[in-house]
């Protein structure tokens, strides 16, 4: 929700380039070095620092596991013994080199860097059965790529539902800014919180007969509580501690949310506080001041928040939506702290704020990039429109048995975790199944545009890997489509089409796809080769299957990766060699893969 543009006073810094290390401080956080800036567009250069940042990932597994609000969790999947895994932190070019290690009893697992794009190193994405095979159990994998992009992300196994289990981490690249401030925070995940295993809430939601949400197949469980950068209190009072953030009086301090969540999403706001709005998904934005943000799955927000109230403690509340359909949790109020320095902090705040804007999770179209697109919208109006519709289908898998699945142009996906699309590629194999979910987009470099119809009461956090898509509409969203679902609204060019944003439209790599309704999102293809998954970032129905594969110059592949083929072989042989001598392993693949 926007409330005030900043620009006044503002545009002067961010062209104000000096001279590295000392340009980027307090008063102007727009310079970096000499020659780059907040400025600079990211996806055509980049400093190369020739620093490499090594850090140890751990996977393990505990059958019940006594969670930070007090409670025990089912299948606790750990990273380094905690939950949220340790900070990746880096500076904007330096490479980041992680190893994975698989400690899990059973299953592989896999780990996705959430938003980078990867550009010529597509098998590092982590994606199993598309960009590789899982780590076995007792095995390990060395990740590296460099970071191009500077901001704010997180990162999660992206294998199935597994990242609900507690796989995820956050991820700080430090950069320019597009608006001063004295203090960085760092990064702060809010995620909701089940104490069932994502197993048994995906095997039960894929059940027809077992409806979690008055009676609608393949609704979803409410969220057992919610917490803030690792942390929450019980919603009964029985355990954990409120997450805590330090302010200092009079001073700008910048902070990181995420959403790291399965399935819920939130409005956040900090009682008494406005939030000055600086970057969103990775992409640096002009300045806005909001009072709440809504955060959907996967989503990320840097703002700069003034401390000009008095010393105190503060509520940091994170507001879940009056329709189910945006998430429900057993929290009613959820809650963090911020406190100033010098106030009392054994005393609880006592201002509960005032009321939220409800948003229906309808997400920000607010932010204007720093670093300016445009689509041509003669593209757009002059050829066919790619449309993909969204539908939740009950379908016969095998004989007898049926599953509710999330469905794209009526195919739920199915990866392979043996035989990835990305070494079908570099093996010359072009023949796909249907169930792939397979776009091959144009050879040559172009704008793809494409419409998402959402033909289902349930809002869909879509998510793009590889590159940023910039929004050039959608529909409005049904404030409770459970109450009043009336027809699906479908895009029609004629009507909606002069409506649409082409000019430097918002642009990031996460966004609602509206209940009952439109999507139309743009990028530009040809520059990145591999094969890129679009999903709905709701594990669940990731596992039910909604998602495609778009395939980018891939004849481009071999030759932008050096030692792709024999690299990507070894480590699928350990996969396969694992899975043909576990006689169970056939039995625990029980949804989509993703």
């Amino acid at each position: 929700m926007r409330l005030l543009p900043l620009l006044g006073g503002l545009l002067p810094l961010l062209g104000f380039v000096r001279a590295a290390p000392s340009c980027n401080h307090e008063c102007n956080r727009a310079c970096w070095t000499s020659r780059l800036n907040v400025n600079t567009d990211y996806e055509n250069e980049w400093p190369d620092t020739g620093v490499t940042r090594k850090f140890e990932l751990e996977i393990t597994e505990v059958d019940e596991w006594v969670g930070p609000d007090g409670h025990i969790k089912k299948g606790a999947m750990l990273i380094n013994g905690g939950y949220p895994g340790p900070l990746i932190k880096a500076d904007w070019g330096d490479r980041i080199e992680v190893t994975v290690t698989n400690r899990l009893k059973l299953n592989g697992t896999s780990m996705h860097w959430h938003g980078f794009h990867q550009l010529n190193s597509n098998n590092q994405d982590g994606v199993a059965g598309v960009t590789e095979c899982p780590i076995p159990p007792g095995a390990s994998r060395v990740y590296s790529f460099q970071a191009t992009q500077h901001g704010t992300s997180w990162y999660h196994s992206h294998i199935s539902s597994q990242y609900a289990n507690g796989i995820v981490g956050p991820i700080q690249i430090n950069g320019p800014s597009s608006y001063p401030y004295d203090t960085d925070l760092g990064v702060f995940p809010i995620s909701d919180w089940y104490y069932d295993s994502a197993e048994h809430i995906v095997d039960r939601m894929m059940d027809p007969n077992d409806p979690f949400l008055k009676g609608i197949p393949g609704s979803p469980p409410p969220s057992n509580n919610i917490l803030f950068n690792g942390m929450g209190v019980a919603p009964n009072g029985t355990g954990g501690e409120y997450a805590r953030l330090k302010f200092t009086k009079n001073k700008r301090h910048r902070l990181r949310l995420v959403n790291t969540s399965a399935d819920n999403t939130f409005v956040v706001s900090i009682v008494g506080h406005n939030m000055t709005v600086i970057e969103t998904d990775f992409v640096p934005v002009q300045p806005y001041l909001v009072r709440q943000l809504y955060l959907t799955v996967g989503q990320r927000y840097d703002v700069v928040i003034k401390a000009d109230q008095e010393v105190d403690n503060y509520w940091i509340n994170a507001t879940l939506s009056s329709t189910p359909l945006c998430g429900t949790s057993l929290n009613p109020y959820p809650a963090a702290i911020v406190s100033y320095e010098g106030a009392d902090e054994s005393r609880l705040p006592t201002n509960p704020g005032l009321p939220v804007i409800e948003q229906f999770c309808e997400d920000d179209d607010t932010p204007r990039p720093l670093t300016s697109r445009t689509a041509p919208k003669a593209d757009f109006t002059n050829t066919k429109i790619d449309t993909l519709a969204v539908t939740l289908d009950v379908k016969e898998v095998n004989k007898g048995i049926s599953k509710v699945l999330w469905a794209v142009d009526g195919s739920a996906i199915d990866v392979q975790w043996e035989k990835p699309t990305l070494e079908n590629v570099v093996e010359g194999n072009f023949t796909f199944p249907r169930q792939a979910n397979i776009i091959k987009l144009p050879e040559a470099s172009k704008w793809s545009f494409w419409v998402i119809q959402n033909n289902s009461p349930s809002p869909h956090p879509m998510h793009l890997h590889g590159h940023d898509f910039l929004i050039l509409g959608r529909s409005r969203f049904t404030a409770n489509p459970l109450v009043d679902p009336g027809r699906p609204v479908i895009f029609d060019p004629v009507v909606d089409g002069p409506h649409l944003k082409f000019d430097n439209p918002t642009r990031r790599d996460t966004t609602v796809l509206p209940p009952f309704g439109w999507l139309v999102i743009a990028f530009e293809a040809g520059k990145n080769p591999g094969s890129w998954v679009f999903h709905c970032h709701i594990p669940w129905h990731m596992s039910q299957g909604l998602s495609v594969q778009f395939l980018e110059r891939v004849d481009r592949i071999n030759w932008v990766i050096p030692n792709l083929m024999p690299d990507l072989r070894m480590k699928c042989d350990d996969w396969r060699d694992y899975a043909n001598n576990d006689p169970g392993f056939k039995m625990r693949k029980i949804d989509s893969g993703l």
